[in-house]
Parts: C-alpha cells; structure tokens; sequence
C-alpha cells in the first residue's frame, strides 16, 4: 500500500481511538498546538486560492478537522473533569488571554462564540446554500453555452471536455460545501455545550470533592475549574473561528486571473475619487470634532494625497494605452497582410441577413444555435459519420430575411425567412383555404403560406402543416448536410472512425489499415456509400468486408458493391417494411447493352452507350417513375449487381433521387413486386 494512504488511515483512527483513550498533557499540548497551525493553513490556503475548486477536497477537510477539534475537546473534559489540569496550552489561554480574570475570560469566550456563531458561521452556511442551488440551476445552460461555443468553433473537443469536467466539478463542490458548513455550525454549538458542561460538572466535582477527594469552596472550584474551561474553550474555539472564516472565503470567493492582494488592492483603492472623498471627510472630523486630530487629520491627507498620485497614474496609463493603440494600428497598416489565415475553407457555413439575427441570438429567445447541434447529432446517429462544425455568421450583403448554405464556401442552397410569421403547407386534400403571403417552401419547393400567429392555431385545426422559422432553417440545413455529406467525408475524420473502432477491434483495422488498403481508399468507399443515403455507422461490418476483399480486389466502387451486398438487411429495412413493395427492373436486354459497353481502366470503370441509345433509356425510365409517383410510391430499381453502379450513374443525370438497388441487396424476407420495366425498345 501507499505510505501516505497508509498513514492518512491510521490518523483518522488514531482520532476516533483518542475518544476513549486519555492522552498524556505532552502529547495534548502537541495535538492542540497542530490544531491551531491546521486552522491557520487552511485559512490562508482558502484566502490566497485562485478560485474555490483549487480546494476541492475542502468539505472532506472540514469534516476531518471538525471531529479532530471535537476529539481534542473530550480529551480536554476529561483531564480538566479529572485531575483539574489539561496541560500548558489550556492553562495558557485561561490565563494569559483571559488576563488572569475569569469574567474576562468568560466575556472573551462568549464573544468569539457570538462572532463565529451567529456572523461567520451563519452567513457562510447560507452563501453555500444559494450558491449550490443557483450551480445547480445553472447547469443547463452552462452545458448548452459550451455545446454553442463547439458548435461555433470557438472552442474543440478537448477544451469542451475541460469546461463539463469544470461545471461538473462545481456543482460537486458546491453541493459537498452545502452539507459541510452544517458541520461547522454543529461544532460551534457543540463547543457551547461542551464548554457549559466543563463549568457546572466542574463545580459540582470541585465542591463535592468527588475528583481530587477533598471539597472546595465554591470560589475556589471557579477559579480552578472555569479558567481551565474558559482556556479549553478558547482554544478550541480559536481554530474553529480560522476555519469558518475559511469556509466563508471559499463559498463567497470568485474566481480571479490574478493574485488576489492585487485584486484586493485594484478593486478597493484604485478609485481616486473615493479615495479623495474619503480623505477629506476623515480630516474635516479631525479639524472640527473632539477626535484626536493627530490620528484623523495626517491619515485624511493622506488619503487626498494617495488619490491624486492615483488619478495622475491613471491618467499617464489611459495616455500610453491610446499611444500604444495608435502604434499597433499604424504598424498594422504598415505590415504586409497576412493571408494565411484568409485560406482556411469552412466546410458548411450558414449565412443569414441581420433580420435573422434573433433566431440565432440566445438572449433574443433565438433557438437556431441548439437546433445546429441537435442537427449534428441526428445525422451522426442516422449515417454514422461526424459532420463537420456548422458555423453561423450574419452577412450584410444579405437582404434581411435571407439565408444561405454554403458547403467548401460554394452556395448550394438559399431561402427567404419572413421573421414573426409561421410556413403553413397544405398536404393535400384540404379545401378550406386560409390567408396567407404567398411563398415556396425553400427545400421542397412547394407552395406555402406565411401567417401571423394568430392564424397559427386555425391553420392547425384545418390540418395545415404549420412550422416556424428557426425549424424551416434547420430542416433545410438537415438536407443539405446530409446530401453533400460524402464530399464533406475527409481522410482525417476516416482516419478518426478507425481509430474509433480499433479501440474494440484492433486486429480488424491493423488488417485492413494500411497492409491492404490505404485511408484513402477506404474514404472512398465511405463516401460512396454515403452518396447513396446509406448508413456507415455499422463500421465493423464494412471494414470486416472490405478485409475479405481488398486482397482480391482494389476497385474501390466492386468494393463498395461488396459492402453494400453485407449491408443488405440495413438497406431492405430502410426501403422495405412489413407489406409488399412495387419496384422497377431492367430489361435483360438493356443490362447485356450495358454489359458490353462498360470499359475498365486504372481510373476505374466507365460506360461508353451510343446517345440513342442513352436518350431512349432516360426516356423510358422517366415514365416508369411518372407511373410510381402516380400511385404515390417512391420510385425503387432492381438491377444485377454488376449493372447497378453504372446504371445509377446514367440514371443520376435524369433522376437524382432515384434508389438503385441490386438484387443482393434485398432480403429473402422482403416482398416485392415488379411494377413496369426499363428498355430501350
């Protein structure tokens, strides 16, 4: 075992064994004399103490040091109870502090009660009662504040770790220091007793006789038995008094950058108007009031004279302050531009005119930012990849109520946001119009209205989709995101998602990565998938298939072929559910034209169909979809494995959003149905 855990052990059971066991008046001296430097080394540790959490272990110390003190006042009892002697130190403060008079004693004892009782103790029990209930009530938004900062970029992962640990730390602290002042406020009251105790029992066994066997008389047993209580209490109550005042700096310390006699020093005599003031009050009591003016009337001047010094200070120092400004700014100007910092590309920027402003401003009630990294989390829990951070920045050029996505710094998608009013859409089949501003829905397209919110509630009843501002932005922020994610997929967030899995599965990605393939052609792969809208978070599965195959294999998209096939039962469930399905297929004659006409190069593969060919295709494609869509279905392909990956590049030019599955990559279990054929004929 550790020497010093041993030891720490050994100490708190030599302190409940000293309960029972009398100590020798050496050995108590000793331990009362630790007792006070105990209480002095945590008051100065409270006091010169950066901010509260440097003591985190304080409310275990105060507990420590509270039943010390209780164990040393029982030992105390007993000797003074017993042999009417509890060493130099008690005998010490009975005399010596005390003045050698007992009714001084008693009114010293009783006023060191009073102050730590009823001021110190009292106050600091009810500073760290608010104080936890307003950490914890904080919380929220503390957590919310540093998911924004993130969310921003102001902050990374590990300064984020950092600031939760910190309120995390807090709300402990806070919350141990809730209970611990109560410890402190139970040994003040224990100290009254104990110390009423030792005066009565002390009487009855100083008169009695019953402890030394020969009667007292009253006036002797008082001032044998009540000085040695009265120097038992006092110190006693002294190192208590040091460590309520402690407890008092720690639960009403805030924090502070800088030492704290500076900071004591800066914020209570930097002020030359108060000083002044204050000077020329204290010398005018001196000059015309029976105060001794030899005190009042020097100390007023100087005062006066310390603020002036002060405000001539202040003044040279706003002076240099304005010339240094002057020099940096004119230095600046001067320097050559640094354009380093003007190259970096954000990944995904939302940019919005200054009439937005409050759907993204907290303090306005705005919610944007939360829905930013609500948005973070619900792709990377959909699709299984991190997205990068989303940064949100006003843009003057902007017309008020615009926003735009840019992704690489490119726009890829814009809207209009008429700010107080709520998008409501008909779904179709609802005849009762409503009024409204006429508008489009800025990711679908479709028709929609703006309406006060007055309206919002009938618009609802009627069955119209209502939705408001910051979930129109974020809805189409989701869609973006989500469609561009394959290109936002970089080696290092790859790399990333290796190291991620190499934690459970180590022997799987040192096999893949980098013996058989490189980061970058498994980034490839990831983001193949991810441009079809299929889901990489079951990591293990891809990476586990692209082992088997890589070594037969370096085509990235046969290899994505291959994923996606061990992916099967994911892609049926995200296509398929319980009832049958009408899906397209090819002709066979159409998959042997495409068959024959595919070339393969170090590049990869690639089609080369005569254009008549191509057009007739499109074509015929278009109006199987047209006869889906009809009959409100989306619209699905089934092809052979091998025509698939080039059958949806061919199909991407006329439809974009159509599913293109192979016949490997449906479940035996799922029901479908062919509802029309792709040909040329």
């Amino acid at each position: 075992m550790n020497i010093r855990e041993t030891a720490l052990g050994a100490v708190i059971v030599a302190i409940i064994i000293f309960i029972i066991i009398p100590l020798p008046t050496p050995l108590l001296d000793f331990l009362l004399m630790l007792n006070i430097t105990l209480g002095l080394i945590i008051l100065l540790n409270a006091l010169y103490s950066s901010e509260p959490l440097d003591m985190s272990l304080f409310p275990t110390i105060l507990l420590v040091t509270t039943l010390f003190r209780l164990v040393l006042n029982i030992s105390t009892t007993r000797l003074i109870l017993v042999k009417g002697y509890a060493g130099e130190v008690v005998n010490t403060f009975g005399g010596f502090v005390a003045g050698g008079n007992m009714i001084v004693g008693v009114l010293i004892f009783v006023i060191i009660v009073i102050v730590n009782f009823m001021v110190i103790t009292k106050g600091s029990e009810r500073v760290a009662e608010v104080t936890a209930r307003f950490t914890l009530d904080a919380m929220p938004g503390k957590q919310m504040a540093i998911d924004a900062d993130l969310n921003a970029g102001i902050i990374d992962d590990n300064e984020a770790k950092q600031r939760r640990k910190k309120i995390s730390d807090e709300s402990n602290f806070y919350g141990a220091m809730d209970g611990a002042s109560k410890f402190v406020k139970g040994d003040a009251i224990a100290g009254i007793l104990i110390t009423f105790i030792n005066i009565a029992a002390g009487l009855t066994l100083g008169v009695t006789g019953l402890a030394t066997g020969v009667p007292l008389s009253l006036n002797d047993a008082a001032a044998k038995y009540t000085v040695m209580t009265i120097g038992d209490g006092l110190v006693s109550q002294i190192p208590a008094l040091l460590i309520s005042t402690a407890t008092g700096l720690l639960v009403t310390k805030a924090t502070s950058d800088s030492e704290i006699s500076l900071t004591f020093t800066r914020q209570l005599f930097s002020q030359p108007l108060t000083l002044i003031i204050s000077g020329a009050v204290i010398a005018f009591m001196g000059a015309v009031t029976p105060l001794p003016w030899y005190i009042f009337l020097p100390f007023g001047i100087f005062l006066m004279y310390y603020g002036t010094v002060i405000n001539r200070r202040t003044r040279l120092a706003d002076v240099q302050t304005e010339i240094t400004a002057d020099e940096i700014e004119a230095e600046e100007v001067r320097r050559p531009e640094n354009v380093v910092s003007l190259l970096n590309v954000d990944p995904i920027l939302l940019l919005f005119g200054y009439g937005l402003i409050p759907l993204v401003d907290s303090s306005q009630g705005g919610d944007l930012l939360d829905r930013v990294v609500m948005i973070r989390r619900q792709i990377a829990l959909e699709l299984g990849a991190v997205v990068p951070v989303i940064r949100l920045r006003d843009d003057i050029k902007l017309s008020p109520n615009q926003y735009k996505i840019l992704i690489k710094d490119v726009e890829v998608a814009s809207g209009d946001i008429l700010f107080d009013h709520y998008m409501a859409m008909n779904p179709g089949g609802i005849e009762e119009e409503i009024e409204g501003i006429e508008t489009v829905e800025p990711y679908l397209g479709l028709p929609a209205l703006w309406i006060t919110e007055s309206q919002r509630e009938r618009a609802e009843t009627l069955g119209y989709t209502v939705v408001d501002p910051p979930a129109i932005i974020a809805t189409h922020l989701t869609e973006v995101v989500r469609a561009h994610l394959y290109e936002l997929l970089s080696r290092q967030d790859v790399q990333a998602l290796l190291d991620n899995v190499k934690t459970s599965h180590p022997i799987l990605v040192e096999e893949l990565a980098p013996k058989l393939m490189t980061v970058g052609e498994v980034q490839k792969v990831l983001s193949n998938l991810l441009r079809e809208g299929i889901s990489i978070r079951d990591l293990v599965t891809i990476l586990e298939t692209l082992a088997d195959y890589a070594a037969l294999n370096r085509d990235t998209d046969a290899l994505t072929e291959f994923v996606r096939q061990a992916l099967r039962r994911a892609i049926s469930n995200q296509y398929f559910d319980a009832s049958s399905h009408s899906v397209l297929t090819l002709d066979p004659e159409l998959e042997q034209i495409i068959l024959a006409n595919i070339r393969h190069t170090e590049q990869g593969s690639f089609i080369a169909l005569e254009p008549d060919i191509t057009q007739r295709m499109l074509g015929s494609l278009a109006d199987q979809m047209r006869k889906l869509t009809s009959m409100g279905l989306q619209p699905i392909i089934l092809t052979s494995p091998s025509v698939r990956p080039v059958f949806k590049r061919l199909a991407e030019q006329a439809a974009p959003d159509l599913v293109v599955l192979s016949y490997n990559e449906v479940e035996p279990s799922a029901e479908i149905q062919s509802a029309g054929m792709v040909s040329v004929s």
